[in-house]
Protein backbone atom coordinates (compact mmCIF):
# COMPACT_ATOMS: atom_id res chain seq x y z
CA UNK A 1 0.00 0.00 0.00
CA UNK A 2 1.45 3.39 -0.98
CA UNK A 3 1.49 6.42 1.27
CA UNK A 4 -1.24 8.07 -0.71
CA UNK A 5 -3.41 4.95 -0.58
CA UNK A 6 -2.87 4.66 3.18
CA UNK A 7 -3.95 8.26 3.65
CA UNK A 8 -6.95 7.88 1.38
CA UNK A 9 -8.07 4.73 3.17
CA UNK A 10 -7.73 6.58 6.48
CA UNK A 11 -5.25 3.96 7.66
CA UNK A 12 -2.26 5.80 9.08
CA UNK A 13 1.10 4.08 9.21
CA UNK A 14 2.38 2.73 12.50
CA UNK A 15 5.69 4.58 12.17
CA UNK A 16 7.06 7.31 9.95
CA UNK A 17 10.88 7.32 10.03
CA UNK A 18 12.40 10.61 8.87
CA UNK A 19 15.97 10.06 7.67
CA UNK A 20 17.64 7.03 6.09
CA UNK A 21 21.00 7.18 7.82
CA UNK A 22 22.12 4.22 9.90
CA UNK A 23 19.87 5.28 12.82
CA UNK A 24 16.70 5.56 10.77
CA UNK A 25 17.32 2.38 8.81
CA UNK A 26 18.10 0.38 11.97
CA UNK A 27 14.86 1.53 13.58
CA UNK A 28 12.88 0.78 10.43
CA UNK A 29 14.44 -2.67 10.14
CA UNK A 30 13.69 -3.55 13.75
CA UNK A 31 10.10 -2.29 13.64
CA UNK A 32 9.14 -3.49 10.17
CA UNK A 33 10.92 -6.85 10.12
CA UNK A 34 11.07 -7.96 13.77
CA UNK A 35 7.95 -6.19 15.10
CA UNK A 36 5.82 -6.38 11.92
CA UNK A 37 4.88 -2.70 12.04
CA UNK A 38 3.74 -0.68 9.03
CA UNK A 39 6.63 1.68 8.40
CA UNK A 40 7.70 4.24 5.83
CA UNK A 41 11.19 5.75 5.63
CA UNK A 42 11.59 9.21 4.08
CA UNK A 43 15.03 10.51 3.09
CA UNK A 44 15.82 13.99 1.73
CA UNK A 45 18.96 12.89 -0.16
CA UNK A 46 18.98 10.82 -3.35
CA UNK A 47 20.71 7.96 -1.53
CA UNK A 48 20.57 6.14 1.80
CA UNK A 49 23.30 6.08 4.44
CA UNK A 50 23.43 9.65 5.71
CA UNK A 51 27.02 10.42 6.72
CA UNK A 52 28.17 7.02 5.45
CA UNK A 53 29.74 7.92 2.12
CA UNK A 54 31.69 5.24 0.27
CA UNK A 55 33.02 6.03 -3.19
CA UNK A 56 35.22 4.38 -5.84
CA UNK A 57 36.71 5.17 -9.23
CA UNK A 58 37.96 3.31 -12.29
CA UNK A 59 41.59 3.69 -11.18
CA UNK A 60 41.17 1.03 -8.50
CA UNK A 61 40.56 3.23 -5.47
CA UNK A 62 37.83 2.62 -2.89
CA UNK A 63 37.45 5.12 -0.07
CA UNK A 64 35.26 6.52 2.68
CA UNK A 65 34.40 10.20 3.06
CA UNK A 66 32.47 9.79 6.33
CA UNK A 67 32.90 7.01 8.90
CA UNK A 68 35.93 5.01 7.80
CA UNK A 69 35.66 1.85 9.91
CA UNK A 70 33.71 0.54 12.87
CA UNK A 71 34.16 -1.41 16.05
CA UNK A 72 32.44 -4.77 15.43
CA UNK A 73 29.91 -4.54 18.26
CA UNK A 74 27.41 -7.41 18.72
CA UNK A 75 24.47 -5.23 17.67
CA UNK A 76 26.20 -4.10 14.48
CA UNK A 77 27.34 -7.61 13.57
CA UNK A 78 23.88 -9.05 14.17
CA UNK A 79 22.33 -6.41 11.92
CA UNK A 80 24.92 -7.10 9.21
CA UNK A 81 24.16 -10.83 9.38
CA UNK A 82 20.40 -10.18 9.27
CA UNK A 83 20.70 -8.25 6.01
CA UNK A 84 22.98 -10.80 4.34
CA UNK A 85 26.42 -9.26 4.80
CA UNK A 86 28.08 -11.94 6.94
CA UNK A 87 30.42 -13.00 4.13
CA UNK A 88 31.14 -9.39 3.12
CA UNK A 89 32.63 -8.40 6.49
CA UNK A 90 36.34 -7.53 6.47
CA UNK A 91 38.41 -6.96 9.60
CA UNK A 92 41.63 -5.03 10.06
CA UNK A 93 44.32 -6.61 12.20
CA UNK A 94 43.76 -5.45 15.77
CA UNK A 95 47.52 -5.54 16.40
CA UNK A 96 48.26 -2.84 13.83
CA UNK A 97 49.90 0.02 15.73
CA UNK A 98 48.40 3.48 16.13
CA UNK A 99 50.79 6.39 16.03
CA UNK A 100 50.98 9.90 17.40
CA UNK A 101 53.19 12.50 15.73
CA UNK A 102 55.37 14.07 18.39
CA UNK A 103 58.63 16.02 18.27
CA UNK A 104 59.07 15.52 14.55
CA UNK A 105 58.42 11.78 14.27
CA UNK A 106 55.81 9.07 14.67
CA UNK A 107 55.60 7.30 18.01
CA UNK A 108 53.60 4.11 18.44
CA UNK A 109 50.89 4.39 21.07
CA UNK A 110 51.30 1.83 23.85
CA UNK A 111 49.00 -1.18 23.49
CA UNK A 112 50.26 -3.22 26.47
CA UNK A 113 51.82 -2.59 29.91
CA UNK A 114 55.39 -3.30 28.68
CA UNK A 115 54.98 -0.95 25.72
CA UNK A 116 53.51 1.69 28.05
CA UNK A 117 56.71 1.60 30.07
CA UNK A 118 58.91 1.83 26.98
CA UNK A 119 56.89 4.43 25.08
CA UNK A 120 58.48 7.76 24.23
CA UNK A 121 55.11 9.46 23.89
CA UNK A 122 55.29 10.39 27.59
CA UNK A 123 58.22 11.37 29.77
CA UNK A 124 58.92 9.32 32.89
CA UNK A 125 57.16 12.00 34.92
CA UNK A 126 54.16 11.80 32.63
CA UNK A 127 54.08 7.99 32.86
CA UNK A 128 54.18 8.02 36.65
CA UNK A 129 51.45 10.66 36.81
CA UNK A 130 49.26 8.66 34.42
CA UNK A 131 49.82 5.41 36.33
CA UNK A 132 48.95 6.97 39.69
CA UNK A 133 45.76 8.45 38.29
CA UNK A 134 44.76 5.20 36.60
CA UNK A 135 44.91 3.28 39.89
CA UNK A 136 42.86 5.88 41.71
CA UNK A 137 45.29 8.45 43.11
CA UNK A 138 43.57 11.57 41.81
CA UNK A 139 41.84 14.64 43.14
CA UNK A 140 38.06 14.30 43.62
CA UNK A 141 35.83 15.71 40.94
CA UNK A 142 35.09 19.40 41.02
CA UNK A 143 31.61 20.74 41.61
CA UNK A 144 29.59 21.13 38.46
CA UNK A 145 30.11 19.63 35.03
CA UNK A 146 33.69 18.87 34.07
CA UNK A 147 35.09 19.40 30.62
CA UNK A 148 37.03 16.56 29.00
CA UNK A 149 40.22 18.57 29.56
CA UNK A 150 39.46 19.05 33.27
CA UNK A 151 38.42 15.42 33.80
CA UNK A 152 41.44 13.76 32.20
CA UNK A 153 43.92 16.33 33.52
CA UNK A 154 42.64 15.65 37.03
CA UNK A 155 42.99 11.89 36.58
CA UNK A 156 45.92 11.38 34.22
CA UNK A 157 47.89 14.61 34.18
CA UNK A 158 48.38 17.46 31.74
CA UNK A 159 50.98 15.70 29.58
CA UNK A 160 48.74 12.67 28.97
CA UNK A 161 45.92 15.00 27.94
CA UNK A 162 48.10 16.94 25.48
CA UNK A 163 49.75 13.91 23.90
CA UNK A 164 47.12 11.15 24.17
CA UNK A 165 43.63 12.42 24.98
CA UNK A 166 43.52 15.60 22.89
CA UNK A 167 44.70 13.91 19.66
CA UNK A 168 42.12 11.17 20.18
CA UNK A 169 39.40 13.79 20.60
CA UNK A 170 40.56 15.47 17.41
CA UNK A 171 40.23 12.14 15.63
CA UNK A 172 36.80 11.22 16.97
CA UNK A 173 35.02 14.56 17.46
CA UNK A 174 37.30 17.12 15.76
CA UNK A 175 36.45 18.96 18.96
CA UNK A 176 37.89 21.12 21.71
CA UNK A 177 38.65 19.23 24.96
CA UNK A 178 37.96 22.41 26.93
CA UNK A 179 34.42 22.64 25.52
CA UNK A 180 33.42 18.97 25.41
CA UNK A 181 31.61 17.51 28.41
CA UNK A 182 33.30 14.51 30.02
CA UNK A 183 30.02 13.05 31.29
CA UNK A 184 28.41 13.36 27.84
CA UNK A 185 31.25 12.68 25.39
CA UNK A 186 32.99 10.01 27.49
CA UNK A 187 30.21 8.71 29.69
CA UNK A 188 31.57 5.14 29.78
CA UNK A 189 35.02 6.28 30.89
CA UNK A 190 33.60 8.80 33.35
CA UNK A 191 31.63 6.00 35.03
CA UNK A 192 34.80 3.95 35.51
CA UNK A 193 35.96 6.40 38.18
CA UNK A 194 33.11 5.23 40.41
CA UNK A 195 34.88 1.85 40.73
CA UNK A 196 37.79 3.52 42.54
CA UNK A 197 40.00 4.26 39.54
CA UNK A 198 40.03 3.94 35.76
CA UNK A 199 42.09 0.73 35.78
CA UNK A 200 39.91 -1.04 38.34
CA UNK A 201 36.81 0.21 36.57
CA UNK A 202 38.02 -1.08 33.20
CA UNK A 203 38.72 -4.54 34.63
CA UNK A 204 35.44 -4.84 36.52
CA UNK A 205 33.28 -3.42 33.75
CA UNK A 206 34.95 -5.79 31.27
CA UNK A 207 34.01 -8.74 33.48
CA UNK A 208 30.44 -7.45 33.68
CA UNK A 209 30.20 -7.14 29.88
CA UNK A 210 31.54 -10.66 29.37
CA UNK A 211 29.05 -12.08 31.85
CA UNK A 212 26.20 -10.51 29.86
CA UNK A 213 27.41 -11.61 26.44
CA UNK A 214 25.19 -14.00 24.54
CA UNK A 215 26.99 -16.51 22.36
CA UNK A 216 25.32 -16.50 18.96
CA UNK A 217 26.92 -18.89 16.44
CA UNK A 218 25.58 -16.79 13.58
CA UNK A 219 27.57 -13.71 14.61
CA UNK A 220 31.18 -13.63 13.34
CA UNK A 221 33.82 -13.95 16.01
CA UNK A 222 36.18 -11.01 16.34
CA UNK A 223 39.37 -10.33 18.24
CA UNK A 224 40.18 -7.44 20.53
CA UNK A 225 41.21 -4.29 18.71
CA UNK A 226 39.93 -5.35 15.29
CA UNK A 227 38.13 -2.77 13.18
CA UNK A 228 35.55 -3.63 10.58
CA UNK A 229 34.28 -2.65 7.18
CA UNK A 230 32.78 -4.47 4.18
CA UNK A 231 34.39 -5.51 0.90
CA UNK A 232 32.83 -2.64 -1.00
CA UNK A 233 32.87 -0.20 1.91
CA UNK A 234 30.61 0.70 4.79
CA UNK A 235 27.81 1.86 2.46
CA UNK A 236 27.02 -1.82 1.91
CA UNK A 237 25.28 -1.87 5.30
CA UNK A 238 22.68 0.91 4.78
CA UNK A 239 22.11 -0.19 1.19
CA UNK A 240 21.51 -3.80 2.28
CA UNK A 241 19.06 -2.68 4.99
CA UNK A 242 17.14 -0.53 2.49
CA UNK A 243 17.06 -3.37 -0.03
CA UNK A 244 15.67 -5.79 2.56
CA UNK A 245 13.04 -3.28 3.73
CA UNK A 246 11.83 -2.71 0.18
CA UNK A 247 11.76 -6.44 -0.51
CA UNK A 248 9.56 -6.88 2.56
CA UNK A 249 7.15 -4.17 1.36
CA UNK A 250 8.42 -1.25 3.47
CA UNK A 251 8.84 1.89 1.33
CA UNK A 252 12.18 3.71 1.56
CA UNK A 253 11.58 7.00 -0.23
CA UNK A 254 14.45 9.17 -1.48
CA UNK A 255 14.39 12.88 -2.27
CA UNK A 256 11.49 13.28 0.13
CA UNK A 257 12.05 16.48 2.14
CA UNK A 258 9.84 16.99 5.18
CA UNK A 259 8.40 20.50 5.42
CA UNK A 260 5.98 20.42 8.35
CA UNK A 261 4.60 18.25 11.13
CA UNK A 262 1.46 18.55 13.16
CA UNK A 263 -0.81 16.31 15.21
CA UNK A 264 -4.55 15.97 15.21
CA UNK A 265 -5.90 13.75 17.93
CA UNK A 266 -3.64 10.72 18.09
CA UNK A 267 -2.42 10.93 14.50
CA UNK A 268 0.56 12.81 13.10
CA UNK A 269 0.47 14.41 9.70
CA UNK A 270 3.73 15.19 7.88
CA UNK A 271 4.03 17.16 4.65
CA UNK A 272 6.81 16.32 2.17
CA UNK A 273 8.20 17.79 -1.01
CA UNK A 274 8.89 14.90 -3.41
CA UNK A 275 10.02 14.53 -7.03
CA UNK A 276 6.37 13.99 -7.99
CA UNK A 277 4.91 16.80 -5.92
CA UNK A 278 3.61 17.27 -2.40
CA UNK A 279 2.82 14.18 -0.29
CA UNK A 280 1.10 14.04 3.09
CA UNK A 281 1.83 11.06 5.30
CA UNK A 282 -0.19 10.16 8.38
CA UNK A 283 1.19 7.94 11.13
CA UNK A 284 0.58 6.92 14.72
CA UNK A 285 4.19 7.70 15.59
CA UNK A 286 7.08 9.65 14.08
CA UNK A 287 10.81 9.30 14.72
CA UNK A 288 13.22 12.00 13.57
CA UNK A 289 16.69 10.61 12.85
CA UNK A 290 17.94 13.76 11.17
CA UNK A 291 20.87 15.95 12.37
CA UNK A 292 20.07 18.25 15.29
CA UNK A 293 19.95 21.38 13.14
CA UNK A 294 17.48 19.72 10.74
CA UNK A 295 15.28 18.43 13.56
CA UNK A 296 15.37 21.93 15.09
CA UNK A 297 13.81 23.38 11.95
CA UNK A 298 11.20 20.63 11.70
CA UNK A 299 10.08 21.23 15.30
CA UNK A 300 10.40 25.02 15.29
CA UNK A 301 6.66 25.64 15.26
CA UNK A 302 5.49 22.38 16.81
CA UNK A 303 7.82 22.14 19.86
CA UNK A 304 9.76 25.43 20.06
CA UNK A 305 11.59 24.64 23.30
CA UNK A 306 12.87 21.34 21.89
CA UNK A 307 13.79 23.15 18.70
CA UNK A 308 15.83 25.70 20.66
CA UNK A 309 17.74 22.99 22.55
CA UNK A 310 18.46 21.14 19.30
CA UNK A 311 19.71 24.30 17.61
CA UNK A 312 22.31 24.75 20.38
CA UNK A 313 24.13 21.54 19.42
CA UNK A 314 27.23 22.64 17.54
CA UNK A 315 28.62 20.98 14.40
CA UNK A 316 32.09 22.12 13.20
CA UNK A 317 33.30 22.09 9.60
CA UNK A 318 35.62 19.19 8.79
CA UNK A 319 37.15 18.18 5.47
CA UNK A 320 37.96 14.60 4.51
CA UNK A 321 40.85 14.80 2.04
CA UNK A 322 41.54 11.55 0.19
CA UNK A 323 45.06 11.46 -1.28
CA UNK A 324 47.28 8.76 -2.76
CA UNK A 325 51.07 8.54 -3.09
CA UNK A 326 53.51 5.92 -4.39
CA UNK A 327 54.61 3.74 -1.49
CA UNK A 328 58.23 4.70 -2.19
CA UNK A 329 57.54 8.27 -1.04
CA UNK A 330 56.95 7.45 2.64
CA UNK A 331 59.43 7.75 5.47
CA UNK A 332 57.85 4.76 7.26
CA UNK A 333 56.82 1.24 6.29
CA UNK A 334 53.14 2.26 6.67
CA UNK A 335 52.12 -0.85 8.57
CA UNK A 336 49.57 0.60 10.96
CA UNK A 337 46.16 2.08 11.49
CA UNK A 338 47.19 5.70 11.08
CA UNK A 339 48.44 8.69 13.02
CA UNK A 340 46.99 11.45 15.17
CA UNK A 341 48.58 14.83 15.65
CA UNK A 342 48.50 16.87 18.89
CA UNK A 343 47.57 20.52 18.37
CA UNK A 344 50.89 21.50 19.96
CA UNK A 345 52.96 20.18 17.04
CA UNK A 346 52.38 22.98 14.56
CA UNK A 347 50.54 20.72 12.08
CA UNK A 348 47.08 21.71 10.88
CA UNK A 349 45.83 18.26 9.84
CA UNK A 350 44.04 16.47 12.69
CA UNK A 351 45.04 12.97 11.70
CA UNK A 352 45.53 10.50 8.85
CA UNK A 353 44.09 7.02 8.40
CA UNK A 354 46.27 4.67 6.35
CA UNK A 355 43.28 3.22 4.56
CA UNK A 356 45.02 0.80 2.21
CA UNK A 357 47.07 -0.56 5.14
CA UNK A 358 43.85 -1.49 6.93
CA UNK A 359 41.76 -3.15 4.24
CA UNK A 360 42.77 -4.92 1.05
CA UNK A 361 41.61 -3.63 -2.31
CA UNK A 362 41.50 0.06 -1.40
CA UNK A 363 44.32 1.18 -3.75
CA UNK A 364 46.22 -0.09 -6.82
CA UNK A 365 49.42 -2.05 -6.32
CA UNK A 366 52.31 0.18 -5.31
CA UNK A 367 50.14 3.04 -4.02
CA UNK A 368 49.13 4.10 -0.51
CA UNK A 369 45.68 5.59 0.08
CA UNK A 370 45.33 8.13 2.91
CA UNK A 371 42.19 9.57 4.50
CA UNK A 372 43.14 12.91 6.02
CA UNK A 373 40.96 15.01 8.30
CA UNK A 374 41.40 18.74 8.74
CA UNK A 375 39.32 21.49 10.35
CA UNK A 376 37.14 21.02 13.41
CA UNK A 377 36.18 23.23 16.32
CA UNK A 378 39.67 24.66 16.77
CA UNK A 379 40.13 25.50 13.08
CA UNK A 380 37.03 27.39 11.87
CA UNK A 381 39.11 29.14 9.16
CA UNK A 382 39.13 25.90 7.16
CA UNK A 383 35.64 26.74 5.89
CA UNK A 384 37.10 29.65 3.92
CA UNK A 385 39.65 27.58 1.98
CA UNK A 386 39.16 26.33 -1.58
CA UNK A 387 39.62 22.64 -2.38
CA UNK A 388 43.07 23.18 -3.96
CA UNK A 389 44.14 25.13 -0.87
CA UNK A 390 42.91 22.33 1.41
CA UNK A 391 44.77 19.70 -0.63
CA UNK A 392 47.98 21.72 -0.53
CA UNK A 393 47.68 22.31 3.23
CA UNK A 394 47.30 18.57 3.86
CA UNK A 395 50.15 17.74 1.46
CA UNK A 396 52.52 20.09 3.29
CA UNK A 397 51.48 18.52 6.62
CA UNK A 398 52.13 15.02 5.25
CA UNK A 399 55.63 16.09 4.26
CA UNK A 400 56.19 17.01 7.91
CA UNK A 401 54.68 13.81 9.31
CA UNK A 402 54.88 10.64 7.18
CA UNK A 403 56.26 11.46 3.71
CA UNK A 404 59.97 11.68 2.97
CA UNK A 405 60.75 15.38 3.58
CA UNK A 406 62.70 15.56 0.32
CA UNK A 407 59.91 14.04 -1.78
CA UNK A 408 59.05 15.79 -5.02
CA UNK A 409 55.89 13.77 -5.50
CA UNK A 410 52.62 15.62 -5.75
CA UNK A 411 49.52 13.98 -4.27
CA UNK A 412 47.04 12.19 -6.44
CA UNK A 413 43.89 13.97 -5.26
CA UNK A 414 41.14 11.34 -5.15
CA UNK A 415 38.46 13.38 -3.37
CA UNK A 416 37.82 16.32 -1.06
CA UNK A 417 34.59 16.27 0.92
CA UNK A 418 33.98 19.33 3.06
CA UNK A 419 31.36 18.56 5.68
CA UNK A 420 29.97 21.99 6.60
CA UNK A 421 28.36 20.46 9.68
CA UNK A 422 30.34 17.33 10.42
CA UNK A 423 30.14 15.83 13.90
CA UNK A 424 27.78 16.83 16.74
CA UNK A 425 29.74 18.17 19.68
CA UNK A 426 28.81 16.87 23.13
CA UNK A 427 29.77 20.14 24.75
CA UNK A 428 29.20 21.40 28.31
CA UNK A 429 25.45 21.45 28.93
CA UNK A 430 24.76 18.68 26.38
CA UNK A 431 23.03 16.36 28.82
CA UNK A 432 20.80 19.20 29.99
CA UNK A 433 19.91 19.97 26.39
CA UNK A 434 18.98 16.34 25.83
CA UNK A 435 16.87 16.38 29.00
CA UNK A 436 15.00 19.45 27.72
CA UNK A 437 14.37 17.73 24.40
CA UNK A 438 13.09 14.59 26.10
CA UNK A 439 10.77 16.60 28.37
CA UNK A 440 9.32 18.39 25.36
CA UNK A 441 8.84 15.15 23.41
CA UNK A 442 6.83 13.71 26.28
CA UNK A 443 4.27 16.45 25.64
CA UNK A 444 3.57 14.85 22.29
CA UNK A 445 3.25 11.09 22.74
CA UNK A 446 4.39 9.11 19.75
CA UNK A 447 7.12 11.54 18.70
CA UNK A 448 10.73 10.39 19.05
CA UNK A 449 14.24 11.53 18.19
CA UNK A 450 17.07 9.08 17.58
CA UNK A 451 20.41 10.27 16.25
CA UNK A 452 24.17 10.32 16.80
CA UNK A 453 23.95 13.35 19.09
CA UNK A 454 22.29 11.19 21.76
CA UNK A 455 24.02 7.86 22.39
CA UNK A 456 27.42 8.33 20.76
CA UNK A 457 28.81 9.16 17.32
CA UNK A 458 30.30 5.75 16.49
CA UNK A 459 28.33 3.42 14.19
CA UNK A 460 28.01 0.73 16.87
CA UNK A 461 26.69 3.27 19.37
CA UNK A 462 24.16 4.59 16.84
CA UNK A 463 22.85 1.10 16.14
CA UNK A 464 22.60 0.23 19.84
CA UNK A 465 20.74 3.48 20.58
CA UNK A 466 18.42 2.92 17.62
CA UNK A 467 17.47 -0.58 18.78
CA UNK A 468 16.63 0.79 22.22
CA UNK A 469 14.47 3.51 20.65
CA UNK A 470 12.76 0.98 18.39
CA UNK A 471 11.72 -0.99 21.46
CA UNK A 472 10.28 2.18 23.03
CA UNK A 473 8.26 2.87 19.89
CA UNK A 474 7.03 -0.73 19.76
CA UNK A 475 5.85 -0.48 23.37
CA UNK A 476 4.04 2.76 22.58
CA UNK A 477 2.29 1.19 19.61
CA UNK A 478 0.95 -1.62 21.78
Amino acid sequence: MTTSQATEANQPLDVLVVGAGISGLTIAHELAIAKQCRVLVAEAQDRVGGAITTASNDQGYLWEEGPNSFQPTPELLRLAVDVGLKDELVLADGKLPRFVFLNGKLNALPMSPPSAIATKVLTWGGKIRLALGAIGFARPAMAGEESVDQFFTRLLGKQAVERLVAPFISGVYAGDPKRLSASAAFSKIARLETYGGLLAGAILSSKERKSKQINDPNIPKTKSGELGSFRQGIKMLPEAIATKLRAQGTPVKQQWTMRSLHKQGDIYSAKFDTPTGEEIVTARSVVLTTPAYVSAQLLKDYLPNASQALSEIFYPTVACVVLAYPKSEFAYDMKGFGNLIPRTQGVRTLGTIWSSSLFAGRAPEGWQLLLNFIGGTLDPALAKLSEPEIIQAVHQDLKKTILRPETKAEPKAIAVHVWDKAIPQYEIGHLQRLATIETELQKSQGLYISANFIGGVALGDCIKQSLQDANKIAEFLK
